[in-house]
């Protein structure tokens, strides 16, 4: 009987998890769908103000296109739906913790949520630093390159895949140094070691912002120079919260 109830009280307490885990899905979801239907009637809106960087660039008279039927209102519906999900990541965000925190130590939440707000804040101006500063050099030196006789006319959804990606790009590479920090606190590396390997940091860094950013060397120093001040952010912030070892105690004491 003893075995019956504990086996009882073992699937209790694993329905009672999913149950947690279905509403937090759902509150999660019911968040950014909300935001969402509040974005839609300015989808287009919202699609002028992330087409302006290149729009600002172009020659007079061109501007972009549709080549698909569909494409007017599938594109802005697009935007407004990445927009809505990056709007309430610090939402979604906390419906996780929620589920998670009433399993970890003291210490792991007093870790965990600078971490978490760190990361949120860095993906927000890892994207905000592609807006204002990336897009308009690289749609510079895009329109400088262009064979005379070309005319640069983009088509909208084009566009809005190359700025996601874009995006994602800078918000994912602005967060080093929590990432950084992750690796310290779990143990597989050290602070020295992160100093040590500085140099290989700084070439594995170039060859990234290389690869993933658009064949120009202005877009690639302003990823990889970044980085580089990450990096070095990311050390500093293990240094101050990684655990400190304990002092030695004289054993004859």
């Amino acid at each position: 009987m003893a075995l019956l109830a504990e086996d009882d009280t073992g699937e209790g307490s694993l329905i009672d998890h999913l149950i947690e885990l279905r509403t937090r899905l759902m509150r999660g979801l019911a968040g950014t769908g909300i935001v969402l239907l509040c974005l839609l009637p300015f989808a287009n809106t919202l699609y002028g103000l992330l087409a302006q960087p290149l729009l600002d660039k172009l020659p007079e008279g061109a501007h972009l296109i549709a080549i698909e039927v569909a494409s007017p209102f599938f594109a802005p519906l697009k935007l407004a739906f990445f927009t809505a999900l990056v709007a309430t990541m610090p939402w979604l965000l906390y419906q996780a913790w929620a589920f998670v925190a009433p399993g970890l130590y003291k210490r792991e939440k007093r870790l965990a949520l600078p971490l978490l707000a760190s990361a949120v804040a860095l993906f927000y101006i890892g994207c905000a630093f592609a807006f204002f500063f990336v897009l308009p050099s690289v749609f510079r030196f895009l329109t400088l390159v262009t064979p005379d006789g070309v005319a640069m006319m983009t088509d909208i959804n084009a566009y809005l895949d190359f700025v996601l990606v874009i995006f994602l790009a800078f918000g994912l590479s602005f967060e080093l140094p929590v990432a950084l920090v992750i690796l310290v606190l779990l143990g597989w590396v050290t602070t020295d070691q992160l100093r040590e390997a500085r140099g290989y940091a700084i070439v594995g860094v170039f060859v990234l912002a290389a690869i993933i950013t658009p064949p120009d060397v202005i877009s690639q120093l302003m990823l990889a120079l970044p980085m580089c001040l990450l990096y070095e952010a990311g050390i500093l912030a293990a240094r101050l919260l990684a655990p400190r070892p304990a002092p030695l105690r004289d054993e004859q004491a």
